[in-house]
Formats: C-alpha cells, sequence, structure tokens
C-alpha cells in the first residue's frame, strides 16, 4: 500500500508541490474475472495545490490491464491513461463532501485512490477487439477463430401451447 504523509507538507494558498512516486496498484476483479496491472508499482506523478480553503490533489499514471476478454475470454490488455483529481478542505465542518475519503490523520491513501480511479476510467466491458464475435451459445467454441453457425432444432415440447398460440394468430 502506497501513502504520502501530508504533515511535512508545508505550503501557503496557491504554491504547490509536484513530486514522482511510485504507486502500488492491486488487480480488481470484474464479473468474477480478475484483472491485474501492469507493472504492479505505476511510476506516477502526485501534485498538490493549496488553496485558500484546503488542498487539491492531483494524481496521474498510466496503467496496462490484463485479463480475460468480455465476450471470447482470450486475454486481453487494455491501456489506461488516469488523472484524478480531488479536493480536501481544511476545515470541513459537518459536509462529509468536503472531505476526500483518501485522507485520514494527515496520510494521503494513494493506492486506494489509484484503485478507484482505475475502476471508474474502465470502458463499460473489456474486449479483446471491438469486434469480437464472442463464444458460440451452442457448442462454447470461439468465434472469432472458427466462426460457424449450428442448424435450427426443433423447440422445446413444453413450449407447444404458447407456438400454436402464435400460428393462430
Amino acid at each position: 500500500m502506497t501513502t504520502f504523509n501530508l504533515r511535512h507538507v508545508k505550503l501557503h494558498a496557491a504554491e504547490q508541490l509536484r513530486t514522482e512516486l511510485e504507486v502500488e496498484l492491486d488487480g480488481l476483479v470484474l464479473g468474477g474475472q480478475e484483472y491485474l496491472p501492469a507493472p504492479a508499482l505505476a511510476a506516477s506523478e502526485l501534485l498538490i495545490t493549496k488553496t485558500t480553503t484546503g488542498s487539491v490533489f492531483e494524481l496521474s499514471f498510466g496503467v496496462r490491464l490484463r485479463g480475460p476478454c468480455f465476450r471470447c475470454l482470450a486475454d486481453t490488455e487494455l491501456e489506461l491513461p488516469i488523472h484524478a483529481r480531488e479536493y480536501h478542505a481544511t476545515d470541513p465542518g459537518a459536509d462529509e463532501e468536503l472531505r476526500s475519503p483518501y485522507v485520514a490523520d494527515d496520510v494521503l491513501d494513494l493506492s486506494a485512490w489509484a484503485r478507484d480511479s482505475l475502476a471508474l476510467a474502465l470502458p463499460e466491458k473489456i474486449l479483446c477487439r471491438p469486434d469480437c464475435a464472442g463464444l458460440c451459445p451452442a457448442c462454447g467454441k470461439d468465434l472469432n477463430v472458427e466462426p460457424h453457425e449450428h442448424e435450427e432444432t426443433g423447440s422445446d415440447s413444453r413450449w407447444s401451447a404458447l407456438e400454436a398460440l402464435r400460428n393462430s394468430e
């Protein structure tokens, strides 16, 4: 877990601190499949800007995520540039929205922030290619490698009453 101690940062309003560091990234589990970041330690840039009411944190890094394609289960690699921003008020009072969930006791949890930012940047489905045909629902073969069709079999006899209704119209 990578953290950054904010106690050592002494900034006045409108001042910035820019630092480069390596952030430890954990794998993600989506739809029961595991996606692993490569490299596990991502070269990152952290920018802290002090405002009159708090601090703005910006985290930037690039990551390659490896795991199965959602449609055909082939090994897939996805490159993602990540740029995240958080605000943390010096005196937030009772307003939870002015507190960053990644800051606790003057320590910024970079690993948790990076994981959440990565999860938010993911596409709806991780595919090996945009036109992935997926797996055959009848036999399970990869349709990208072996495109084919199956002959239609007769319908299930349990649906015969509904089939009769459809044909009567």
